[in-house]
């Protein structure tokens, strides 16, 4: 009898009850190659059963579920994103180096710093396409740096392989990070476990790290762990942000800005 079937079964099973199951662990479990599991997914995946993602997978619809593209996100909260972006870009300064993340509201970072005529000799690093392509209109008074990688298209991001490699041997003056949800136990997450993996190497790379969210990622918590609060020398979000919250936040030491969003 062929055990590929009986295998395969296992495997989704363990992939649905983790959320998000390595390669190198199921390889282990059941006593089989990388190759062997790799194969066992692919077919999975086929049947639309489970999501590969690097390293691993997840049970099919966890990502479609809770990712919008960085199009549909960017119209949610707008004027909010602006808001905290337009705060975020007046506190660089020309000659900074600076880590921009992927995201919605790090794309709205982008078109701030682009506003201010004033900025000059800005190196601003980034593995978002749509990001680096905003911040083209600033050059040669920037200089922009996409950091390679492996494409994802609902973020139009770039991830590993290859994504971190230009980042271990660069040290910025600021990281600006997004992410889907901070919470003040679990710390700051991401739904998509290849970008938080990014996010994590940016984190390590700056000797500050803001991270800029909407009121709406307040105690939000998702799969990819990104960073502990202590780790992140502010937060900076809408003042939409509910009390109880942003005190919890800053029960634990993290330092939490409020914008005022005008209303129209």
């Amino acid at each position: 009898m062929d055990a590929a079937p009986q295998r395969r079964e296992r495997l989704a099973t363990l992939v649905a009850d983790r959320g998000f199951a390595r390669v190198v662990d199921l390889a282990r479990e059941l006593r089989v190659s990388e190759v062997t599991v790799r194969t066992d997914l692919a077919v999975l995946e086929g049947d639309g059963r489970v999501t590969r993602v690097h390293g691993g997978a997840m049970p099919r619809g966890l990502v479609a579920e809770r990712e919008s593209s960085v199009e549909q996100s960017r119209t949610r909260l707008s004027r909010a994103k602006r808001a905290i972006a337009v705060e975020m870009a007046s506190r660089v300064r020309s000659g900074d180096s600076l880590l921009l993340d992927v995201g919605s509201t790090t794309l709205a970072v982008a078109h701030a710093l682009v506003a201010r005529a004033d900025l000059d000799e800005l190196v601003v690093v980034t593995n978002g396409l749509t990001i680096a392509l905003a911040l083209e209109k600033a050059m040669p008074r920037f200089t922009v740096v996409v950091t390679g990688g492996t494409l994802r298209s609902l973020q139009h991001s770039l991830v590993n392989p290859l994504a971190t490699t230009l980042l271990d041997d660069v040290r910025v003056d600021l990281a600006v990070l997004g992410a889907t949800g901070v919470d003040a136990e679990a710390g700051v997450t991401n739904v998509n476990l290849p970008e938080a993996e990014v996010k994590r190497r940016m984190v390590a790379s700056a000797a500050r790290r803001v991270l800029v969210a909407d009121s709406s990622k307040l105690g939000q918590v998702h799969l990819g762990r990104v960073a502990a609060l202590d780790e992140l020398d502010e937060l900076i979000t809408d003042d939409a942000a509910p009390a109880d919250r942003v005190a919890a936040l800053r029960a634990v030491g993290l330092a939490v800005s409020l914008v005022r969003v005008r209303a129209h």
